[in-house]
């Protein structure tokens, strides 16, 4: 069992890793989308260089083979990446592993590849990218929260600090934002605020 800092930022850009760690993050993810494969490995090797810095871990989105060559301390998977990985080698590299998932089929495939953590979203509507999926609720994570036994559960989508205690109360253990930071007026400001927010929760 993992235990994860209950709140992390996902970013787009090596850039924007550079700006948060130094805030005292534990862990920021890393997702990069459509993105040429030597983009995403300059992208990497920039990011992962500025948190063994600061002392932060990264989570790389996706592009797990990538992720493995630079020795990245996590690999988040959604459905389709994980139905091509190869959990044999994320594994035997010693890399911590999450899953998104959706709906009940979804954390079956997930629960099978025996992950770390388990992402569950969108939790509320949010506008970052089209959804096919209503909003869970709050309702969904405590009851993901009994499916997935003792590994981690991780709660994103539309989730705003004001939304955050709801969140943990529900059962989950860590909230991943995007927008609420990265999408904010004042970012740094916004992020140093989840990070006190969040710093008495176990």
């Amino acid at each position: 069992m993992i235990i994860l800092p209950p709140f992390y930022p996902i970013v787009d850009s090596a850039e924007w890793v550079g700006r948060l760690a130094p805030l005292g993050i534990e862990l920021v993810q890393l997702r990069l989308k459509a993105q040429p494969a030597e983009v995403v490995r300059r992208e990497v090797h920039a990011a992962l260089a500025v948190c063994r810095w600061q002392g932060v871990q990264l989570v790389v989105n996706d592009y797990w083979q990538i992720a493995l060559d630079e020795g990245a301390d996590f690999i988040h998977l959604g459905q389709q990446d994980l139905l091509g990985a190869d959990l044999k080698a994320i594994r035997g590299r010693g890399m911590r592993l999450g899953i998104s998932t959706h709906d009940y089929a979804e954390l079956d495939r997930a629960l099978a590849a025996s992950p770390d953590y388990v992402a569950l979203g969108p939790i509320y509507a949010t506008t970052r990218k089209a959804m096919p999926w209503a909003p869970q609720g709050l309702a969904r994570i405590a009851e993901w929260k009994r499916l997935i036994g003792d590994r981690a559960l991780v709660a994103i989508g539309g989730v705003t600090l004001e939304r955050a205690a709801d969140c943990f109360d529900a059962g989950a253990d860590s909230i991943a934002t995007i927008g609420d930071v990265t999408g904010h007026a004042d970012p740094l400001a916004r992020a140093a605020a989840w990070l006190t927010a969040t710093a008495a929760h176990p």
